[in-house]
């Protein structure tokens, strides 16, 4: 993309809030479940979508607003579609307990896999471009090698379903948010994980009687944020023991039972949140005030994520099927 080159090496400037709608994409016939852009700076011009209407789309959401590409490798829904970090693969779990590793370009299967259970969750390994972490409606977790198509290990959390996957830096450790939320104890609601030995780290992370549909890194503290079912974003260290910030919560937008995102602007200095309402909230990361909403979308906004390189350049989307660019 032309637009990308002159920013491709250059340093990230600041993050402002867009303002103004550039492309309205609505080629999805059901909810939109998740969004990325490609990871590949040069490519970044591409934007990953995973629907319920059973596809995965690339699209080129910077130059043009159109869709480049549709895979219909899912007879179900797809919860979960993440970029390999070359840019030229594409991992996608659903609710057909299936796994693929779909060529960009080609649309075949480079990998194919039926999982035991419904997948909701899926992420690469950060160091390790072969390995990634499957979970869905299950007590289990696994790591999966690509090269040889086999489950490497199996983490036992006890619950029944893993709603998010975080890796914390280098990968040793990662965290998985989960639906174990009783009455008289919140103990594996955000479990942490040693990636090599499978062994628990902790499961007293979060005591509040909340689920947390995602969890995200910030990317240059060493904190990552939970989205909780109480309708605020909480902060936690990314060291162990993974202590919460009890002085900081960004609180306003709605959750509501839906799998809303949360995200950080690259430079990190917002906090950007989809709404149960449409809203987009944005939060100094600092403060944790509100520093402006935008009204996206008519139906619940579940993913709102700024552009990598880009500054400003923001996608969403939502359970209507819609997705848009703004700026």
């Amino acid at each position: 993309s032309e637009l990308i080159k002159p920013y491709l090496g250059s340093k990230y400037k600041l993050t402002e809030v867009p303002k103004s709608l550039i492309f309205y994409m609505s080629k999805h016939s059901g909810p939109v479940n998740e969004i990325q852009w490609c990871p590949v700076q040069e490519q970044s011009h591409m934007l990953l979508s995973a629907s319920m209407d059973k596809t995965i789309k690339v699209w080129d959401a910077v130059d043009t607003g159109c869709c480049l590409k549709t895979y219909s490798c899912h007879s179900c829904a797809v919860r979960a579609a993440r970029w390999s970090s070359c840019g030229r693969r594409i991992l996608s779990g659903g609710f057909d307990s299936m796994l693929h590793l779909t060529d960009v370009e080609t649309g075949k299967q480079i990998f194919s896999s039926k999982n035991e259970f419904r997948i909701s969750a899926l992420k690469f390994h950060p160091t390790e471009s072969n390995i990634f972490i499957c979970g869905g409606f299950s007590p289990e977790v696994k790591a999966w090698d690509i090269r040889t198509s086999k489950v490497l290990r199996v983490y036992k959390a006890a619950v029944q379903q893993t709603l998010d996957i975080l890796f914390l830096p280098e990968g040793r450790e990662f965290l998985t948010s989960t639906d174990a939320v009783s009455r008289d104890s919140a103990d594996r609601t955000i479990i942490a994980w040693d990636f090599q030995s499978a062994a628990k780290i902790s499961n007293q992370i979060f005591h509040e009687r909340y689920t947390c549909p995602s969890l995200t890194l910030h990317p240059k503290e060493s904190v990552f944020v939970a989205q909780t079912n109480g309708n605020y974003v909480a902060l936690f260290s990314a060291q162990r023991p993974y202590r919460i910030n009890k002085k900081k919560r960004y609180e306003g937008h709605k959750v509501e039972g839906f799998a809303v995102g949360c995200e950080f602007s690259p430079d990190g200095t917002l906090l950007v949140t989809g709404s149960s309402d449409g809203k987009v909230f944005f939060y100094n990361y600092h403060t944790a005030r509100i520093i402006r909403t935008l009204s996206a979308h008519k139906e619940a906004c579940v993913s709102a994520i700024f552009h990598p390189v880009l500054p400003s350049l923001l996608a969403t989307c939502n359970w209507a099927g819609e997705i848009k660019i703004w700026q």
